[in-house]
């Protein structure tokens, strides 16, 4: 029923990165430097899935996966103290972890969940340690104070096993239902006023995000070193992004 409308594919991996960090400098601007400007976190709500999405797209396409777990969890380092200034004014906070960490343990639970596919145990036990090791996963998110907790893990999971799906309407539809359930009943967070008295969830505009993936092609603009990068510059967009506004708001506050 989902793909009964045609979407365009317009957007490559490039575009979707370009949108997702454009969303995310939003949502952080205002909660360091505009908090009365609401609509900026209201837009930054759709970075988080299309952040997740891409991971698992890298996570399918990339050429070592070793790799790719060990650059995550060297920029979850490099972006702690800038995330600390954020999120709560000070280089130490330990009762919040940057959204890299949330990336490294759903990226954990992919690689040791294809290590499950493709061995050689009978269906029902895979499907049984695949499931205890969404569990621990996301008990592993909520522990560890991660960007989104154990929800934020749980998000780049929906990803992974849609895109396992046998075609794209029961992909879809696996992600409208696990991204909204995440956002509008495991997440939910601050709420608007509609006329009528009616509660409006603002993280339930993360299911927007969902349209905006749904016009990816699948396909990548660069190759080579340019690609090389921009694959870095992105990394590097989220440390270096949070410590410029960790610092102002730091000079405002002071």
């Amino acid at each position: 029923m989902i793909d009964k409308i045609k979407y365009p594919r317009i957007f490559n991996r490039e575009h979707l990165k370009i949108i997702a960090m454009l969303l995310m400098l939003l949502d952080h601007a205002y909660i360091t430097l505009f908090p009365h400007l609401q609509w900026m976190t209201m837009l930054g709500r759709l970075a988080f899935p299309i952040f997740a999405f891409q991971l698992v797209e890298g996570f399918e396409h990339t050429s070592s996966r070793k790799r790719y777990i060990i650059s995550i969890l060297i920029f979850a380092l490099i972006s702690e103290v800038p995330f600390n200034l954020v999120a709560a004014g000070t280089v130490i906070y330990p009762f919040h972890q940057n959204v890299m960490f949330t990336f490294l343990i759903a990226l954990l639970f992919m690689h040791f969940s294809e290590k499950l596919i493709n061995s050689n145990l009978h269906t029902v036990l895979k499907l049984i340690f695949i499931l205890a090791l969404t569990f621990v996963a996301y008990i592993i998110g909520l522990v560890l104070f991660v960007d989104y907790n154990g929800a934020g893990v749980l998000s780049v999971i929906v990803f992974y096993f849609a895109r396992k799906m046998p075609n794209k309407q029961l992909e879809k539809l696996v992600q409208l239902i696990g991204i909204g359930y995440i956002n509008i009943i495991m997440i939910k967070g601050m709420c608007v006023i509609l006329p009528g008295g009616i509660e409006f969830p603002i993280q339930s505009l993360a299911l927007l995000a969902l349209l905006i993936i749904w016009l990816y092609n699948g396909e990548k603009a660069l190759s080579g070193k340019a690609a090389v990068i921009f694959k870095y510059f992105g990394y590097a967009f989220y440390p270096a992004h949070l410590l410029i506004l960790g610092l102002i708001y730091k000079s405002l506050s002071a």
